[in-house]
């Protein structure tokens, strides 16, 4: 815009200024009349006028030129601009053309298998109606032929009459056809509930492909549409930082304090086999004491720590705390041991998983080894693969030169950088920016989305627990 305003004051100027001068011009040649002749007066005059008017064409030439390369670089600059927001635009819509289909597909399925669930469950409802009359049936049969067992032992001393002996053959074939009936009634009963079970595992799958679909940052790292964990026994719980007890160190984890009498959830002493005795975090469940080897509940710990500070541990036992890897595998190396891994999403759903396990020592870079048990969440760490330990001061595998720990923060056991990383930077919901929600707090099965955690807690147990899932 200034450049146009310039450019129309020059060619105001340079119209005006040849107007101007050539008035000038005529008046003060008028009082020279009598020294110079009209000839000599025109042709000066006339020969300024040409100057002042090429001079003034020339500066108008080199602003135009200036004004149109200005220009021309401005519209291509529009131009490119434009280009490049219709095309965006146009694959933006044909993505979301895509999700609108799919997502409208898998509401039709989702609403024809929830209608033939309900129809299972109500066939299956009648099954185990009949089943129970014949049950029912069973049992009065079942009185029957203890009473003909009463008359056969009285025959094995007095000849039955053949009335009675067709009685017995007939009540016998009766009762052989009702087991008949009632064993294909049971087949079908199970056969109904193992086609039940797969219906709800597909409406299952559906819905969690539905909210991946629907929801966005929070949502879409969440476990929302599941149902929370229900623990299998409850135990009163109290206050943690009044419940810490120290033993005489005899104990090699929680679970031999329990038994030993231990009843309460807290801060405890103990002393594995060959070890120096310390402290740990026991928690109840299940029946027993589980030894807590990690927890996070709000991010007031930074876990983006040195190998040696997680090697021998680091923060509070009652608040947010890594208990050390030397500590874990004093323990470890006792027995055959269960790994838990509880974890809880920004809605308060709480999902789990179990492993079988094995740790070993600081020779291996603690290399982990895992073997799913069971869980209510995808698993998201390789199992059978050999997980070396490292942090950003100690990574034991540089693939392709990309440092896990300095790029996702924290020591885990990495794999490939997968994203999975409980002791990544704490990250709220609102934070903004795909490289932090990439170093935060995630459970990232091999297939799926993110799951951005609110709190976890690792937790590990002897395989002698018979019941505790």
């Amino acid at each position: 815009v200034s450049g146009a305003e310039n450019m129309k004051i020059t060619l105001a100027f340079l119209f005006i200024a040849p107007l101007a001068l050539s008035a000038t011009a005529e008046k003060d040649y008028s009082s020279f009349d009598s020294a110079v002749s009209p000839e000599t007066k025109s042709r000066f005059a006339m020969l300024d006028d040409v100057r002042i008017l090429a001079n003034g064409l020339l500066q108008l030439g080199h602003g135009l030129k200036d004004f149109v390369h200005k220009t021309k670089g401005q519209m291509n600059d529009i131009f490119q601009k434009l280009y490049i927001f219709d095309r965006s635009f146009y694959e933006l819509s044909l993505q979301t053309s895509e999700i609108k289909e799919e997502e409208e597909q898998l509401r039709q399925t989702t609403a024809r298998l929830q209608i033939n669930n309900e129809e299972i469950k109500n066939l299956s409802q009648e099954m185990n109606s009949k089943i129970e009359d014949l049950i029912q049936n069973k049992i009065q049969l079942q009185e029957k032929v203890w009473g003909l067992e009463d008359k056969v032992t009285k025959l094995a001393v007095v000849q039955p009459s053949v009335q009675e002996t067709k009685e017995i053959s007939s009540l016998k074939a009766f009762v052989e056809q009702q087991d008949n009936h009632i064993k294909e009634l049971l087949k079908i009963v199970e056969d109904q509930h193992v086609q039940l079970d797969k219906q709800h595992n597909q409406i299952m799958e559906l819905e969690d492909k539905l909210n991946h679909i629907e929801l966005q940052e929070l949502t879409e790292n969440s476990f929302t549409g599941e149902q929370t964990e229900s623990e299998a026994i409850s135990f009163p719980m109290h206050n943690v930082t009044a419940v810490t007890q120290k033993s005489d160190g005899a104990a090699p984890d929680c679970t031999a304090l329990y038994n030993g009498g231990s009843q309460f959830s807290g801060v405890y002493t103990i002393k594995p086999n060959g070890s120096e005795a310390f402290d740990v975090y026991c928690e109840i469940k299940f029946g027993s004491s589980w030894t807590v080897i990690q927890k996070r509940v709000d991010g007031s710990l930074d876990f983006n720590q040195t190998w040696d500070a997680y090697a021998n541990g680091f923060g509070d036992l009652n608040e947010e705390f890594w208990l050390g890897l030397n500590k874990t595998y004093s323990i470890t190396k006792q027995g055959d041991y269960i790994l838990r891994i509880e974890l809880q999403d920004w809605k308060d759903n709480k999902r789990h998983i179990e492993y079988a396990f094995s740790l070993g020592g600081p020779e291996t870079n603690y290399t982990l080894q895992l073997s799913r048990i069971s869980g209510s969440i995808p698993n998201a760490l390789p199992e059978q693969t050999e997980l070396r330990f490292s942090t950003v001061d100690h990574d034991a595998d540089l693939i392709n030169d990309f440092n896990c720990p300095e790029n996702y923060l924290g020591g885990w056991w990495h794999s490939e950088c997968e994203e999975t990383n409980l002791n990544g930077k704490y990250v709220a919901p609102r934070s903004k920016g795909r490289l932090d929600r990439r170093k935060g707090l995630y459970w990232k099965p091999k297939k799926g989305r993110y799951y951005l955690l609110k709190s976890t807690k690792i937790m590990i147990h002897p395989t002698d627990l018979k019941s505790f899932d």
